[in-house]
């Protein structure tokens, strides 16, 4: 794995041209475990995976090449799940699309993380008293909106929202399945956000989704 790390680290020589069949041929010598392998994949497709996580991430992004690194990562310890070794090239676009993609929600998540975080909860009735009007005023539209929520699905958005448990532990306490409450977070936090539209209060916490 350091191999890896320390490979994809450096800048990458232009990608050659070559035919479909000398994918075929880095895909065999990537499978076979030949210590070139991984510098030809980030040599030949390398600057095509940058390429597609400036276009979604944008060009500037600062987490783009800890990405590319994932990328490169997640391609060399996955290549025996490629069907057709002449299809590499598309395989890593799909790779460092869902990279990004993944990325750009975790990000929105650590956003939305820090206003629960700061979130008071209700005491005898009653926010707590420390925290200012406007994050009162906000935490009401949360707790208003949750209780609006089926509680199939409010329980597991609560859990990963409010107290941050990662998906595992959710379905553990959920007793759910993971793929079970993967579709359930996705509803709830689909009705969350359009409820929240509705609250001038969540306003400033929305501007940036």
């Amino acid at each position: 794995m350091d191999r890896v790390l320390r490979i994809v680290s450096s800048p990458p020589r232009a990608e050659p041209g070559g035919p479909a069949n000398d994918d075929v041929q880095l895909v065999a010598s990537l499978r076979a475990g030949t210590p070139r392998a991984t510098v030809d994949l980030v040599e030949r497709h390398g600057n095509h995976v940058r390429r597609v996580l400036f276009r979604v991430l944008g060009a500037e992004d600062s987490e783009s090449g800890d990405l590319f690194q994932e990328v490169i990562t997640q391609a060399w310890e996955r290549i025996d799940q490629l069907a057709d070794p002449r299809a590499l090239k598309a395989w890593l676009t799909q790779i460092a699309v869902f990279t990004a993609r993944k990325a750009i929600r975790r990000r929105r998540r650590r956003r939305w993380l820090s206003f629960f975080a700061d979130v008071p909860e209700p005491t005898s009735g009653a926010l707590a008293s420390w925290a200012g009007p406007e994050l009162q005023e906000a935490a009401r539209c949360v707790y208003h909106i949750l209780e609006r929520i089926p509680v199939d699905e409010r329980i597991p958005f609560s859990l990963r929202m409010l107290d941050d448990l990662d998906l595992e532990a959710t379905a553990r306490a959920c007793g759910m399945s993971v793929a079970t409450v993967r579709r359930r977070l996705v509803k709830a936090e689909r009705r969350f956000f359009k409820m929240a539209r509705q609250y001038e209060a969540l306003g400033p916490w929305l501007e940036n989704r």
